[in-house]
């Protein structure tokens, strides 16, 4: 029996293909809720000032704070839109994913980055109604909106596949 015909093996062969996807994916799932457990475990909620932990005094904290937003706090308020939101988008990347080029390893790391952070914050949203956030860093008088793991591996995702986009227009799905 070929190997088309053969579910299993067809199964298996398709997992294969996106294997750099579904690692990085799952490697940045786990790490940014391993590092949220953390910060809930050791950090009370809404620590800012005398309960966080400097790192670098006057430029990075660790803090615990909540985000019914996204970046930047825009939607705030709306964590079950943003949560809707985020699993149309792990959809619509899973049925696209000829399109957009997920054959390619390049574009798997990307959108492997990009989907692991989306589904760290999906897990939040929809554990805890709002996500974690812990990374807050000043930049002199001027404090940059306090951010977590997962929304850093969605920026670098994202800024990878276009550059690699802009390097290579046309990505080759196979």
């Amino acid at each position: 029996m070929s190997r088309s015909l053969d579910p299993g093996v067809s199964l298996a062969w398709r997992l294969l293909k996106y294997r750099w996807l579904i690692v990085i994916s799952a490697a940045v799932l786990a790490v940014d809720q391993v590092s949220k457990a953390w910060i809930r475990a050791h950090l009370p909620f809404n620590t800012y000032g005398e309960g966080a932990i400097t790192v670098v005094r006057g430029f990075f904290y660790i803090v615990h704070v909540g985000n019914t937003g996204a970046a930047w706090s825009i939607f705030s308020g709306k964590s079950i839109f943003l949560a809707v939101l985020a699993g149309a988008t792990l959809l619509a990347i899973f049925l696209g994913r000829r399109a957009l080029g997920l054959g390619v390893t390049h574009a798997q790391v990307c959108f492997g980055l990009l989907c692991g952070g989306i589904a760290g914050n999906l897990v939040d949203r929809i554990a805890r109604g709002h996500v974690v956030d812990f990374l807050d860093f000043h930049f002199g008088r001027y404090a940059y909106p306090t951010f977590n793991l997962a929304d850093s591996a969605i920026c670098v995702g994202v800024a990878l596949y276009i550059l690699s986009s802009l390097k290579t227009p046309r990505l080759v799905a196979s």
